[in-house]
């Protein structure tokens, strides 16, 4: 797993958004079918920036690693490169295992 996340030299930046509902609230309040599975969404979001995070910050301590939660956004990541370029990719509907090939894909990968 360590040089799974080591970065590419010319990321700048990472960022998660994430909806900041939070799935210990569920029981308390009404809520839609599909506000239930975006809640789904974001834990097992949650659950893979909680394992990786630590590790992809120990081996990148020099690049800022965001965590942005929004009200109602689907899960994504975007990765920032040199030039002020961007690359983004869904993480809706991924599983844990999806969601970590993803995120090694795009710091991995150059701007292209």
């Amino acid at each position: 797993m360590a040089t799974k996340y080591a970065f590419t030299q010319g990321l700048r930046e990472l960022r998660f958004h994430l909806c900041p509902q939070a799935s210990a609230s569920d029981a308390t309040r009404f809520v839609a079918w599909q506000q239930i599975r975006q809640i789904q969404l974001m834990t097992i979001c949650r659950a893979f920036l909680k394992r990786a995070y630590p590790t992809m910050k120990h081996h990148n301590p020099n690049t800022p690693i965001l965590i942005r939660e929004c009200t109602g956004v689907e899960p994504k990541i975007w990765a920032r490169y040199a030039f002020a370029k961007e690359k983004s990719i869904s993480l809706a509907g991924l599983s844990d295992k999806e969601i970590e090939e993803k995120v090694t894909g795009i710091v991995k990968s150059e701007f292209s």
